[in-house]
C-alpha cells in the first residue's frame, strides 16, 4: 500500500478481543497491504492472520512497551518515505493501555497522516454488559498494583459521578475488590467483565461486597475488566451545617475570611452567606 511521492500515513487498527470473526474487513485489507506492521506481539499478529486468512505481505516489526520509544525513529522514517504502517496490538484498540501513544503524538507534530479502523474495545464492551448507567464514564486504565497506591486511587473515585472503567490482572482481582470495599462501601454496584468475546465469556455484576466475596472465593483467570458505578450524589450541606467547621479552622488559628473561602469552596456554598451566618454565630 505504498503511497509514493510524499509521507505515507499512519495507520492505527483495532484487533479482535478474543473471536477472530469480529475482524472488520478493512483490518484484513489493512493487514494484507500494509508496507510495515507494527505489532505489540509479532506472534500473535501471525495466529491472527492465520485464523483470518490473511497473507501479511509487509515487514512485521516488533513495537511492545519496551521497545516503543526505540521502534519511533524508523517507523515515522516509514511514514515519511511514502510508506505504510499499520500497528495492531494484541487485543483491542492501541494506544488504551497499550503501545501507541508516543507514535501518535509524535507523527501528529510533523503533520504527518494519521488514521484508525475502528472496532473491539474491553472498555466499551464492558461497560454496555455491566448494565450500569453509562451516559457519561471515565476509564481509569490498570489499577495500580501497591496496596497503598491502590488504595490512594480508590479514593479519588469516592465521589467521582461519572462511571468507572479499569482493567486489573486476575491474580490481584480479589485484594482491589476488598479494598474498593474498604474505600468505597461494600454496596456500591460495579460488574466483573472476564474473558470478553471469548468462550468462557462471564459478567458478574453486583454490589462491591458481592463481588469481593465472589473473587475471594477463586482462582479468577482471564482477561479482567472491572466497571464501576458512578457514586450517588451527595446532599448539599447548608450553610448553618458548615459554621462550626469553620470556626474550628479559626480556633486552630486561621484567619474567618481565608477559613470561610476554604470552607464555602469545598462546600460549594456562597462565602457571603456563610461569613455572615458565622458571624452571627459568634455574637
Amino acid at each position: 500500500m505504498s503511497s509514493g511521492p510524499g509521507p505515507g500515513r499512519l495507520v492505527l487498527a483495532a484487533t479482535p478481543l478474543g473471536d477472530a470473526r469480529d475482524a472488520s474487513s478493512r483490518l484484513r485489507e489493512a493487514m494484507a497491504t500494509a508496507d510495515v506492521v507494527a505489532a505489540e506481539d509479532t506472534r500473535r499478529l501471525r495466529s491472527l492472520a492465520a485464523a483470518l486468512g490473511v497473507a501479511v505481505t509487509g515487514r512485521v516489526i516488533s513495537h511492545y512497551d519496551a521497545v516503543e520509544a526505540a521502534r519511533l525513529p524508523r517507523l515515522l522514517d516509514e511514514v515519511r518515505a511514502g510508506r505504510t504502517v499499520l500497528v495492531v496490538t494484541d487485543a483491542g484498540m492501541p494506544v488504551v493501555s497499550d503501545p501507541g501513544y508516543r507514535l501518535v503524538a509524535a507523527a501528529a507534530a510533523e503533520g504527518l497522516p494519521v488514521t484508525c479502523l475502528p472496532g473491539p474495545s474491553a472498555v466499551t464492551t464492558a461497560l454496555v454488559l455491566s448494565g450500569i448507567p453509562a451516559e457519561r464514564f471515565c476509564f481509569e486504565g490498570f489499577a495500580p498494583r501497591r496496596d497503598g497506591d491502590r488504595r490512594r486511587w480508590l479514593g479519588t473515585l469516592a465521589a467521582e459521578p461519572r462511571a468507572v472503567v479499569f482493567f486489573e490482572s486476575p491474580h490481584r482481582l480479589a485484594d482491589t475488590l476488598a479494598a474498593a470495599v474498604e474505600v468505597l462501601g461494600a454496596d456500591r454496584a460495579a460488574a466483573v467483565c472476564r474473558e470478553l468475546t471469548k468462550a468462557h465469556e462471564e459478567v458478574v455484576r453486583g454490589p462491591l461486597g458481592d463481588l469481593a466475596r465472589w473473587a475471594a472465593d477463586g482462582p479468577v483467570r482471564g482477561e479482567i475488566t472491572v466497571v464501576l458505578a458512578g457514586a450517588a450524589p451527595r446532599e448539599a450541606p447548608t450553610v448553618e451545617s458548615l459554621v462550626d467547621v469553620v470556626q474550628e479552622r479559626v480556633a486552630d488559628g486561621e484567619r474567618l475570611k481565608d477559613a470561610v473561602a476554604a470552607v464555602a469552596e469545598a462546600a460549594g456554598v456562597k462565602k457571603r452567606e456563610l461569613y455572615a451566618a458565622t458571624v452571627a454565630a459568634r455574637r
